[in-house]
């Protein structure tokens, strides 16, 4: 079982230069694979929906808080690490052209030497959708049409694309990714979320806790990719980590390859003393 990081405190990301590649190192020295960071464009200050999982108390978003650039982030942390990897989650990958994506998780992952892992989701919010001028109803459609033409233009050069909402005649896009492609890992709770990383997923993401929902989204998304001609095996599975050994061991017995945890105190001590914990955590999973 690998452990990955989230160094967010109620929300809220280190963002000063200094601190940030500190975290960043420590977490690497302490035997965490992977370190994540969410996106949201902006927050607006009138929402019309409420955080989903507010109700239990998850952690989300806060509307002042402190949540950067998710690529400019990592290109920092990259530039301060030399192994750990280097995640989405999640990035709103609807909000984005599909060719400025490419180019930008290009570049970071041959710079970083193929460590770029790009968790992608739709949000929440469609007050942020209008605030961006994305068309909120096709989130699903842009998703699924973004992934498509990033995956072409890392494939082949020069590449085009037709689609519904994306369309560009053949264009050259280089630097392509260090092994040829980003790995796309599809987050959400929802079953279509659990339909998408079954179809078009290199990795599925979940962040809910409950076991019973997990494992039905599980079968959700192994029925999809059977469906799709594609072996759910194959799809690697990451999920929101626990302190509590039973959980962990649960999550393993699911078939989870990788935990992620939240960072409560964002400092170096902070790291070093979870992945302590995370280190007796795995032992038995």
């Amino acid at each position: 079982m690998k452990v990955g990081l989230i160094p967010a405190s109620e929300g809220q990301f280190p963002v000063d230069g200094p601190a940030v590649a500190a975290i960043a190192r420590a977490a690497e020295a302490s035997g965490f694979d992977s370190i994540w960071v969410g996106e949201h464009v902006v927050m607006p200050a009138r929402q019309r929906q409420d955080y989903p999982g507010a109700a239990e108390n998850r952690i989300g978003p806060r509307d002042t808080g402190t949540l950067p650039d998710p690529l400019e982030w990592l290109s920092f942390v990259a530039g301060a690490t030399e192994r750990i990897l280097l995640g989405t989650a999640i990035l709103l990958l609807p909000l984005h052209n599909p060719l400025v994506m490419a180019k930008r998780l290009s570049t970071l992952d041959r710079l970083s030497g193929g460590r770029v892992r790009l968790g992608i989701g739709l949000g929440w919010s469609e007050a942020e959708y209008e605030a961006v001028g994305v068309d909120f109803r096709t989130r699903g459609r842009r998703c699924d049409e973004n992934v498509r033409a990033m995956r072409e233009v890392w494939a082949r050069s020069p590449a085009g694309y037709e689609g519904e909402l994306f369309r560009f005649d053949p264009v050259h896009s280089l630097p392509q990714p260090a092994a040829g492609a980003v790995p796309i890992l599809v987050g959400g709770d929802s079953e279509a979320a659990a339909r998408r990383a079954g179809r078009i997923g290199d990795g599925y993401f979940p962040f809910g806790k409950d076991m019973d929902r997990l494992a039905h989204l599980l079968t959700v998304m192994r029925r999809a990719a059977e469906e799709a001609g594609r072996d759910p095996d194959a799809i690697e599975l990451n999920g929101l980590g626990s302190r509590r050994p039973e959980v962990v061991e649960r999550l393993a017995a699911m078939g989870f390859s990788r935990v992620v945890l939240f960072l409560p105190d964002p400092s170096v001590d902070g790291v070093e003393r979870l992945g302590a914990q995370a280190a007796r955590l795995v032992e038995g999973a």
